[in-house]
């Protein structure tokens, strides 16, 4: 899988693969040049090639620079930073992680002097949403009307990243700085960029007492959002991710408990 492409682009392997349910990656250096340390990534499912066009159209900022691409193969600059938003999340220092989400959020964000490639519009994206409120009921229902609410006035429209979360966001040393990688390659209201942030990096983290209060406080700072309708991305996207998650078969005990903290939130707005 790898061959072909380590010939194309002299690279000379640097470490062992890495196989996830989405892609093949594997570390490697340049033979010429500086060597500099980079990712060979081939993607294998069909969400995974579309988010890669995103990558490229970022063109280097706010996300890994992309050195070289052919379909659904990327060339990426690698990380190698020492520092994780999600350890940084978990040993007390969850507010900055949330800034610094944020700010990475904001980069992606920011507009571009060129044309938008195609992307998958919200509405398409909560297509699961609503068979699954119908089929399971309970909180899933609320979540399924503030999605349809959401995005029957969408506002401040742009290209997401549509899985913003702390293993998505990595640490590229001091003259990149924290950069995004695996976009879903979507377009609709920025505010749904924030919102997959409120469910990660895991369980206790995600639903300690006030957490979702305080973060809610400090995305709609950092980002200059409603922070009411910050509150209703985060109901339906959990909804979502717990549609996807019953789907698959399983329990969807994050998105669940994220999805009551956020409408508590609400009730008491």
């Amino acid at each position: 899988m790898f061959d072909a492409y380590l010939s194309r682009w002299d690279l000379i392997p640097d470490g062992e693969p890495i196989v996830t349910h989405s892609s093949r990656l594997l570390p490697v250096r340049r033979r010429g040049g500086d060597g500099a340390p980079a990712i060979l990534k081939v993607a294998v499912g069909p969400e995974e090639k579309f988010g890669g066009g995103l990558m490229v159209w970022w063109d280097g900022q706010g996300a890994a620079r992309v050195l070289e691409h052919d379909g659904g193969t990327l060339l990426l600059e690698r990380a190698e930073g020492a520092r994780s938003l999600a350890d940084m999340a978990r040993s007390g220092h969850d507010d900055e992680a949330t800034r610094v989400l944020c700010r990475a959020v904001a980069r992606l964000h920011a507009p571009r002097d060129k044309t938008l490639p195609h992307a998958v519009p919200l509405t398409q994206w909560f297509r699961e949403l609503e068979p699954a409120a119908v089929h399971h009921g309970g909180i899933l229902t609320r979540c399924a009307a503030t999605a349809r609410e959401l995005l029957a006035s969408l506002r401040d429209e742009v290209a997401l990243h549509g899985d913003m979360h702390h293993g998505n966001v990595l640490d590229f040393g001091a003259e990149r700085g924290w950069l995004a990688i695996d976009p879903k390659r979507l377009y609709g209201e920025r505010g749904f960029d924030y919102a997959n942030l409120f469910c990660n990096p895991d369980h206790e983290t995600a639903t300690a007492p006030g957490r979702l209060a305080r973060r809610a406080d400090i995305v709609a700072e950092e980002a200059g959002l409603d922070r009411t309708r910050l509150l209703q991305w985060v109901l339906a996207y959990s909804g979502l991710s717990a549609a996807w998650t019953l789907g698959d078969g399983d329990t969807p005990d994050i998105a669940l408990a994220v999805a009551g903290a956020a409408a508590g939130e609400l009730d008491r707005a």
